[in-house]
């Protein structure tokens, strides 16, 4: 058994308290605050003092690319999850745009049994929508999703045809599962890889204007309309696909998404190299000021990185040939923390919320996600007053492309447990 002494847990409000815990076959057994009858240890008990650091339930990532099979020059099953325990992470949703894609029977237990030999943290792994992820035939999701799909997206492209996904919502419902959409209209990005509006033109940079994503996240609502499926939105990136959840929300629609670290931290305007490109991109400040407000009323129900690695080679390409995606994994904690805990636009406890518990939620996670009797000890410790700059050259994952190369932030995972076990020790 594990007895961690002297944490301090978040508590009701952005109130914390110091407690001890007793961690048990894998679970928290006892939680205990500080002054009460103490937990005692036992010849061979193993005992950590957290020395009132700050303990959060680990952080849910609903949206990674961890690259294999396929694609392992870029990322691996375990550069990725190691990626993920050095920032906190324990569970991962990694995405099918893979080779080959996970769409039927066979490739997904294939996908599991990689995941079962090389992952570090959970991983929970998506099934496409549609066949190879094409667009037009959809996949079984019966079979799928009791070969361990989490549940089914056809991430990296937008579907298409309006009929293709109402087949695709209409089988959802049925199997009460969750279609998890990157909203994108093809026929709207004329070949653009910056957001569109003045920074792009005086760059001389194509654009990729906002009804690209947003004008698809209608269409889908309005299938959700007809069909009733759960539906959860990839990667938010516009104001006006903000407000069409929020109406969603207000209606009843059984509608989430999620938003990025670097959509709610930068702009446009910041973007100065390819390590800046990715997919939705980087919007105007007016856009992103709106994804804050979503995230703080909850409009936007989590935070997901949209962890993407690519070789240094491809992200040298130049602006219009580089392929889209940052790495994002040990980033999302300090930048968060950084840029909106610390100057006091969010609390820690909403923080907490949009990283841990409402992903578990959202995504049938039961006993995860929460500090709490019974549950997994899957489990962070952060420093939030440690210092310190980000260093690509650190990173476990095999991507090194980050905007954040060289930015002072606070809040250093110091160790990330899952089901016990330290995964990660900093």
């Amino acid at each position: 058994m594990i007895i961690l002494r002297n944490a301090r847990a978040i508590s009701r409000g952005n109130e914390t308290v110091i407690v001890d815990m007793l961690i048990r076959s894998g679970r928290i057994a006892v939680i205990m605050p500080k002054g009460d009858k103490q937990i005692h240890a036992g010849l061979n008990d193993t005992e950590i003092d957290c020395k009132e650091k700050i303990i959060m339930p680990g952080f849910i990532d609903a949206h990674v690319h961890l690259r294999e099979p396929g694609f392992e020059e870029k990322e691996t099953i375990r550069t990725g999850t190691e990626a993920a325990a050095a920032g906190g992470f324990t569970t991962v949703m990694p995405m099918p745009n893979l080779d080959p894609v996970p769409d039927n029977v066979q490739r997904m237990n294939e996908y599991c049994a990689l995941i079962g030999r090389d992952a570090v943290v959970r991983a929970e792994p998506y099934a496409s929508i549609t066949w190879d992820e094409k667009g037009e035939t959809v996949v079984d999701m019966r079979s799928l999703k009791q070969a361990g799909a989490i549940a089914f997206s056809d991430d990296g492209v937008g579907v298409q045809s309006d009929e293709v996904m109402a087949q695709a919502m209409a089988q959802a419902r049925f199997m009460k599962t969750l279609i998890v959409a990157h909203t994108e209209d093809n026929s709207l990005k004329n070949g653009g890889y910056v957001h569109e509006g003045p920074y792009a033109e005086k760059m001389g940079w194509k654009g990729i204007p906002s009804a690209c994503e947003y004008a698809q996240a209608e269409r889908d609502i309005e299938l959700v309309r007809q069909t009733g499926c759960r539906y959860h939105i990839c990667h938010v990136s516009t104001k006006e696909t903000v407000e069409l959840v929020r109406q969603a929300k207000a209606e009843g629609l059984k509608v989430t998404c999620e938003v990025t670290p670097h959509h709610l931290t930068l702009i446009d305007e910041d973007v100065k190299d390819e390590n800046y490109k990715m997919n939705p991109p980087l919007r105007s400040r007016e856009d992103r000021e709106a994804l804050i407000e979503g995230l703080l009323d909850g409009t936007i129900d989590m935070v997901a990185t949209d962890h993407a690695p690519h070789t240094a080679e491809e992200k040298s390409r130049g602006m219009e040939k580089a392929p889209f995606g940052i790495v994002g994994l040990e980033t999302a904690f300090p930048v968060l923390y950084t840029e909106l805990v610390k100057p006091g636009r969010m609390t820690l406890a909403r923080l907490q919320e949009v990283l841990s518990e409402t992903p578990a939620e959202v995504f049938g996670l039961a006993e995860r996600g929460r500090i709490r009797k019974g549950c997994m000890a899957d489990l962070v410790l952060v420093d939030p007053e440690a210092e310190y700059e980000i260093d690509p050259a650190q990173f476990k994952s095999k991507g090194k492309n980050t905007p954040f190369a060289g930015k002072k932030v606070f809040g250093k995972v110091l160790w990330t447990m899952v089901g016990g076990k330290f995964v990660y020790e900093g």
